[in-house]
């Protein structure tokens, strides 16, 4: 009896090869259709080319390509770092260390000074960062260096390691923007910040910290002499407006008695063109009394002997 159940063993080899052949063909299919479809996810844009020509460039969704004939190159649009200066390293206790070919540079007053940078970037045009340049990275790390050098050169090294930071960031931000869009490279610089600036040396390094120690010290006893200066200013305002009052109310008085006194005159010089020689006499009287007050004054025409007391004429006359 044969082995293939009396069945003609070509026949059953030709089937066996039918099926594998149709086996064969059906993954191909298969491999082609799946070939013919791609997804571009939300944080993606993907660049079609038909025989290496750009044909354009997809957002997020599910799209159909010629299998074998059309390829897409898929690029990461998220946001992406870049250290300057230094290299994040979990190892060290410092979480990092430097690199002195890229942090060290001179300032304005020819001082060396350490300063790492972090830049956030990315891809603003997926046709151009394939295309434009073999390693667009790489051209936006030289690019910020030379932008960081050209911005640094023109501050003292005190202002880098203190108080200019934040304007040698602006400065390089929008210098590095510019240059990114002259060079083309389909990068979109997100933010650059210093991370840290120092002395390149510790003896330097100490000095610079005295030296902000003393800014700092300063800053206090500004601070704390102005806050003198707030308390004691209301105090000297209130003395100062009682001041003031009291020198008016003694004007006001002293303008009041002057007034009296020219009304006093008036009234005396009114009575006086009346009766001028009265007006003598009575005043020389006065005059004696106010002068003389404790003596007994006796009027004569030096021949006679009759005495005519003072008093008693005032205060007839009164």
């Amino acid at each position: 009896m044969s082995m293939f159940n009396g069945k003609n063993p070509s026949a059953d080899a030709k089937a066996i090869r039918t099926g594998v052949g149709i086996g064969a063909l059906v993954i191909v299919v298969l491999i082609i259709v799946f070939n013919c479809f791609y997804k571009v996810g939300e944080q993606e844009q993907a660049v079609v080319t038909t025989f290496g020509r750009v044909q354009g460039v997809k957002t997020a969704g599910l799209y159909f390509k010629l299998p074998f004939i059309q390829q897409v190159h898929k690029v990461d649009t998220t946001t992406r770092g870049m250290q300057i200066g230094y290299v994040e390293n979990d190892r060290t206790p410092l979480n990092g260390y430097q690199v002195p070919e890229e942090a060290t540079m001179i300032t304005s007053d020819f001082n060396f000074v350490n300063i790492d940078f972090y830049l956030e970037y990315k891809v603003s045009d997926p046709q151009k960062f394939l295309y434009a340049a073999s390693e667009p990275e790489a051209v936006l790390k030289n690019l910020a260096q030379s932008c960081i050098r050209s911005t640094v050169i023109n501050y003292p090294v005190d202002e880098v390691i203190t108080t200019g930071k934040g304007q040698i960031q602006a400065e390089v931000r929008e210098m590095l923007t510019q240059e990114l869009q002259r060079a083309g490279i389909g990068i979109e610089l997100v933010n650059i910040s210093v991370q840290d600036a120092e002395p390149p040396t510790e003896t330097i390094m100490q000095a610079f910290k005295a030296v902000e120690t003393a800014k700092q010290e300063a800053d206090t006893a500004v601070n704390t002499a102005l806050k003198y200066q707030n308390e004691q200013i209301p105090n000297a305002k209130a003395t100062a407006d009682r001041i003031v009052q009291e020198a008016e109310a003694v004007k006001a008085a002293r303008i009041a008695e002057a007034e009296g006194q020219v009304n006093r005159f008036n009234t005396i010089f009114e009575q006086y063109k009346l009766n001028p020689l009265i007006t003598k006499q009575r005043l020389f009287y006065e005059t004696l009394e106010n002068v003389l007050p404790n003596l007994k004054v006796i009027i004569t025409d030096g021949t006679t002997e009759t005495t005519l007391p003072l008093d008693s004429y005032v205060n007839t006359e009164e």
